[in-house]
């Protein structure tokens, strides 16, 4: 992939991002903040970041193209699972998907101020390099998915792939092992171009866009079956894109 060169416009339309990104979420941290405090409230806590989602994509005019092959009830609960190639994935995310869920992330995120309180608080973290942290971070996804909420997984486990648009393999166990374990479908989620949008820490206008996929059910198979499987949906989309707009 070829990098994106910026211009004045570019560098005036990326301060506008960001801009409206804080002031948003800053907007909406308290009201966020009281949810935390309540478990009973956390489900309006995830709306929330949903709502800032929705706001920041259209101020900032990445106006998000999105191709339901399935639309999840959003009464049911699901492993959302999908590409990392792009720091904005974890926003779109937020306004795509409109189950009550978590993310399923690493626990860098909680260095971030308010940000980082938040995630913790709604999301799950997981250190990696923490055998105990993984295995607690396991039986709060497990918890999870018994009470009814979906997970968001990306799971090559960041942004980790040396030849972008091509995922990191092989993928981390834990999205698979839940859904063998709890009997729960697995949607694939492509973010077919936010690695254009946003490669590195710089936004470039564009529509982001993403495909939610048929589920796929864990029944009869094994956790290297099923990383395959979503493998293939999520990367067949990617490629099918990249090949359109190799030469752009």
């Amino acid at each position: 992939m070829s990098p994106r060169k910026a211009n004045v416009l570019d560098y005036l339309y990326n301060a506008w991002c960001v801009f409206w990104l804080v002031v948003i979420f800053l907007a909406l941290f308290p009201f966020i903040f009281i949810c935390i405090q309540v478990k009973s409230l956390n489900r309006l806590g995830t709306k929330l970041t949903n709502f800032w989602a929705d706001i920041f994509f259209f101020i900032s005019g990445l106006w998000v193209k999105t191709e339901y092959r399935f639309h999840p009830d959003k009464k049911g609960h699901y492993i959302f699972v999908a590409n990392h190639f792009s720091y904005l994935d974890v926003a779109v995310g937020m306004k795509v998907v409109r189950n009550y869920f978590s993310y399923m992330g690493k626990s860098s995120v909680k260095k971030v101020p308010l940000l980082g309180y938040m995630f913790a608080k709604l999301h799950i973290q997981v250190d990696r390099s923490d055998k105990n942290s993984r295995t607690r971070s396991f039986k709060r996804s497990m918890k999870a998915l018994e009470e009814g909420r979906s997970l968001f997984i990306m799971p090559e486990g960041g942004i980790l792939s040396e030849i972008i648009p091509v995922m990191k393999q092989p993928f981390k166990d834990g999205a698979f092992v839940l859904a063998v374990e709890s009997k729960t479908p697995i949607v694939p989620v492509t973010f077919v171009n936010l690695y254009r949008i946003m490669p590195g820490s710089f936004i470039f206008w564009d529509s982001p866009r993403v495909i939610i996929h048929e589920p796929v059910s864990p029944e009869g198979k094994s956790t290297d079956e099923l990383k395959q499987e979503i493998y293939t949906i999520i990367q067949t989309e990617i490629d099918r894109y990249a090949d359109r707009h190799r030469n752009h």
